[in-house]
């Protein structure tokens, strides 16, 4: 800890743990130490945690099944039926996909984003976000408090500008060139 780098080739005990390694540890440390402190408060938050990761294991197993059938199906395969030479059915494809997809988006990027290396248009991607706001289970609510032009209006925009912001997206990532990263 005098301040001078390490040699070259030798890693120091920081280097070789991780950041999320870190605030894992760091985060047990806290909790045991609530737990010495406060037990019943450290056994409250344990029973929350718990019922947190019932509500999201089965969440990250669809992700996990959807990422393995994204790969099963290789990059050929998806060009085709949703690449630049998908015509109008991956245009279908997409707008279909954003509305029947449901879970928070930060599930959703994983799959995305090797679609993405795989061969998906920016534009099918666009669609797919944007159309997560048009809920097949909501339209009956929608209709109760806001009526049926209300929410035929509301959905049809929604679509509509789903295609629009597609192509939009697209040509932005094309002419900034940006390219998919390698991803993890």
């Amino acid at each position: 800890m005098n301040g001078t780098p390490a040699p070259a080739g030798e890693e120091t005990a920081r280097q070789r743990v991780s950041g999320p390694l870190r605030f894992l540890l760091c985060m047990v440390f806290v909790y045991a130490l609530v737990g010495v402190v406060r037990p019943e408060l450290a056994l409250t938050a344990l029973h929350g945690f718990r019922a947190m990761l019932g509500r999201v294991l089965p969440i990250l197993g669809l992700v996990f099944v959807a990422l393995l059938a994204v790969n099963m199906l290789g990059p050929e395969r998806i060009k085709k039926r949703l690449g630049r030479e998908s015509g109008w059915r991956g245009w279908l494809f997409a707008a279909l996909a954003g509305i029947f997809i449901s879970g928070p988006p930060y599930m959703l990027y994983p799959m995305l984003g090797e679609l993405r290396r795989q061969g998906i248009r920016d534009a099918f991607l666009g669609i797919i976000l944007y159309n997560r706001n048009v809920k097949i289970p909501f339209v009956p609510v929608m209709v109760y408090y806001f009526g049926v032009p209300y929410t035929v209006i509301l959905s049809t925009y929604i679509l509509l500008f789903a295609f629009l912001n597609g192509l939009l997206l697209e040509v932005l990532v094309a002419r900034l060139g940006f390219t998919p990263s390698p991803g993890r």
